[in-house]
């Protein structure tokens, strides 16, 4: 729809009816406007995936590889394949918007959604970004560059102010949605919870107006983030377009209407905040009669997504050429918890129930049908108990396989019920059918002897198994965590002790659990589970038996990590070290076992201190629903780890150029005192080494950098492929005095092939330097 058309369907509308546009209608929804032929948009989150408008398992969205394993391929088909996956999602689920990418900076490895971000360049970030929003809206669905700007950090998040100066903010933080918005031209722009330089983004003009409409001559939307609109008439002014969440907000009701009529905001502001909307609403299809494609997740992502995670996998070191695995492996030891419970997500909104997950032992065994791949999980590192499988339940009314939720009113009537295949459970807008508490119950199968069970989430629990009350309890938040996704990051968990005896079991073997929970709050955001182990834990005899299989293997697969309790939105990280005793097991297992393999499944830095120790580490980020068969397909050599670091990895905490305590502010001020001398530069400008430096990444070949020369911005490197398989390779281009990324690409040869990369880069440096890495540059050329 052309512009003239969209202000005469402007015109068209009353100032109430403008106005009343800007609210949202609900959590996720947009009002229609039937008198312009406008219907409902709808938003979802999306950084690895279209959650669509519930939090629900049995609601599944495909689930790809997080943004910095995107980052890490350093490969911009790569990305834009990944955005047309999200846009083609969104078709399926109706969703017109998705809230994807964050195009945030790591500018310290502490940072909480550190996963949830592509890169610690700006260029990096900018041009994996830019391609990302490309095939989202490729598919006629809008993409958001969020959060702007310098929204790094999680602790203080609604309220920190940054303190940044000009060429800083304009170099590191600034650059990457201005190369988004110059090349891809997203659809809609979130501005930030926090503030910069004094100033809230919901109500910055300097940043909103006057650089990204003014300076970048931008025509999107600017969205709040959820709850981010703090006032009416300073919002109004500071270049905010779209509060969200509806239906409450500092404008809706009618508050922005008055304020336009009384002249407070001038009419000239209203309009063009419509505008934006109408045009965006053109663009998504909102004023066609389109309906989504609907059906589940489509088998035929499968092949892609887990080409996309392969894509991704930074295979660190490989001393004797450790890996690939022969394929004609006779036993396998496959350890650590992460083999089993794979964290293929981080915590917070960006949260997909995927319609499943190949676990890294499921995925070997698949791999190597002839051969003994034997599991043991070593150690637990988890803080909340493991989840209970929906197979390990079923239901008391006979539906079959989960657990039975029941909505309670006040005086504890069933108000409605439904099965679930989840032990924990969230509902984001209060608790469905106007209910006050709910009843949880399941038939459990279950062993005679010890047991520990426990429920998390904030409020009043009683629980009893086989009629027996075990728990009654009163659970509270900690008093230090005030963020609102709270119940969602970090329930607080209170655990019991049973031992069940042969009275307490049925004849199929099951025990009665029920669980009656009353949250503090049943209309806003409510979060229970529950959590469940066999048996008292004994450390030194579960690792004992990991060392005895991986003694007898041909080669040892340890897999280790974090997960979603770990790295998460709403709180940054106290310690890059791996939870738990992993380092140790590591340790343990490489000293029984030359050819012991580690495979990292973490979304952001941890120490390595064993890394020298082994063979071999891989590092896979949070791998996507398809994770362990990608997983088997590079170690056994299959697919190439075709990633580079597209992050800085530390060796020890006194490396760190942004610490521990940079991330955390102080009286309310989060002071950017580094300037541009974050990640690899800093390290440059220190003369420092980090474990892994950016950009590294080794494969299963090996190259000559033969000749580079440069014309105009584009720089012509000439390559061989001088090991004896087909690879991959990406070269990446520097600019001298300061060393700065000024381009890269990906090319491909097979054995002993010669193959010639052309690289667009930055103008500015007169000497440009190639290589593999930072820190292995091996040509120079001059323009």
């Amino acid at each position: 729809m052309d512009e003239a058309r969209l202000r005469s369907l402007l015109a068209e509308l009353t100032t109430a009816e403008k106005a009343r546009l800007l609210t949202g209608a609900d959590f996720w929804t947009l009002h229609p406007m039937p008198k312009i032929g406008l219907r409902a948009m709808v938003l979802s989150d999306g950084p690895n995936g279209v959650r669509g408008t519930t939090w629900d398992e049995r609601d599944t969205s495909l689930l790809l590889p997080v943004a910095s394993a995107l980052g890490a391929t350093w490969d911009r088909a790569a990305a834009r394949t990944a955005g047309e996956l999200f846009g083609d999602e969104a078709r399926r689920r109706g969703v017109h918007v998705v809230l994807a990418p964050t195009v945030n900076v790591h500018r310290s490895p502490f940072g909480g959604r550190h996963f949830e971000n592509f890169a610690e360049d700006p260029l990096l970030i900018g041009e994996i970004g830019a391609e990302v929003v490309a095939g989202i809206q490729s598919r006629g669905v809008g993409a958001t560059a969020k959060h702007f700007v310098a929204n790094d950090t999680e602790t203080e998040r609604f309220s920190y102010d940054v303190v940044v100066d000009e060429p800083t903010l304009r170099e590191v933080y600034l650059k990457p949605f201005e190369r988004i918005v110059a090349k891809a031209g997203p659809w809609l722009v979130m501005a930030a919870y926090n503030s910069v330089n004094g100033r809230t983004m919901t109500e910055n003009s300097a940043l909103v107006d006057d650089v990204l409409k003014g300076e970048w001559a931008w025509d999107g939307v600017v969205v709040s983030d959820w709850f981010a609109t703090r006032s009416l008439r300073d919002t109004a002014l500071g270049g905010l377009d779209l509060a969200m969440p509806g239906p409450k907000s500092p404008w809706s009701n009618g508050k922005l209407a008055k304020a336009v009529e009384r002249g407070e905001v001038p009419v000239e502001v209203l309009d063009d905040k419509v505008l934006r909307l109408l045009r965006l609403a053109s663009r998504v299809g909102a004023f066609e009669d389109s309906e989504p494609g609907g059906g589940p997740p489509p088998e035929e992502a499968r092949p892609t997504i887990r080409d996309l995670a392969t894509r991704g996998f930074v295979l660190l070191r490989n001393e004797n050429a450790v890996l690939p695995i022969d394929p004609k492996v006779s036993k396998v030891a496959v350890i650590g918890e992460n083999a089993t419970i794979p964290a293929v997500q981080g915590g917070g909104s960006s949260h997909v129930s995927p319609p499943h997950v190949v676990t890294p032992l499921a995925g070997l065994r698949a791999a190597l049908p002839d051969a003994d791949v034997v599991y043991q999980r070593g150690v637990r590192h988890r803080r909340l108990l493991d989840a209970l499988a929906p197979d390990e339940m079923s239901d008391p009314d006979g539906a079959g396989s989960g657990i039975r939720v029941d909505f309670l009113d006040a005086d504890g009537a069933v108000l409605g019920s439904e099965l679930r295949g989840t032990e924990r459970l969230l509902w984001m807008s209060g608790l469905p059918h106007g209910a006050k508490s709910l009843r949880l119950r399941a038939n459990l199968r279950a062993e005679l002897g010890e047991h520990v069970f426990g429920v998390s989430g904030t409020g009043h629990f009683r629980a009893t198994i086989a009629g027996r009350e075990v728990l009654a309890a009163d659970v509270a938040r900690a008093a230090d965590i005030d963020d609102p996704l709270a119940e969602m990051v970090e329930p607080p968990e209170q655990r019991f002790n049973i031992v069940l005896v042969e009275a307490d079991l049925d004849g199929a073997g099951s025990v009665e659990l029920t669980v009656d929970f009353a949250p503090v709050s049943s209309d806003g955001l409510v979060s229970v589970g529950i959590g469940h182990r066999a048996q008292e834990w004994d450390d030194a005899s579960e690792l004992a038996a990991a060392l005895a299989v991986a003694r007898e293997a041909d080669v040892a697969v340890v897999v280790v990590g974090t997960n979603d309790e770990v790295e998460t939105e709403g709180r940054d990280r106290t310690s890059l070290d791996l939870p738990g005793a992993q380092d140790e097991l590591v340790r343990e297992v490489a000293a029984v076992n030359p050819n012991t393999v580690v495979v990292v499944n973490a979304g952001a830095p941890v120490f390595m201190p064993w890394s020298g120790a082994v063979p071999a580490v891989l590092w896979t980020w949070f791998g996507s629903q398809e994770y362990g068969d990608a997983l088997a397909d590079v170690l056994l050599g299959r697919a190439e780890p075709g990633g580079r670091l597209p992050t800085t990895f530390p060796a020890a905490l006194a490396d760190i150029p942004v610490p521990l305590p940079a991330v955390q502010p102080v009286d309310g001020e989060l002071r950017y005192d580094e300037g541009t001398s974050i990640g690899y530069r800093a390290y440059l400008d220190r003369g420092a080494a980090p474990a892994f430096h950016f950009g590294h990444g080794l494969g299963y070949t090996t190259w000559e950098y033969l000749e580079a020369a440069v014309d105009g911005d584009v720089v012509r490197v000439e390559l061989r492929n001088t090991g004896d398989r087909a690879g991959h390779e990406v070269v990446q281009v520097y600019a001298a005095d300061p060393l700065r990324l000024a381009g890269f690409a990906v090319v491909e040869a097979e054995a002993g092939a010669e193959v010639s990369a052309e690289v667009r880069v930055e103008p500015g440096a007169d000497e440009l330097r190639i290589g593999r890495s930072v820190a292995d540059l091996r040509l120079v050329a001059a323009r």
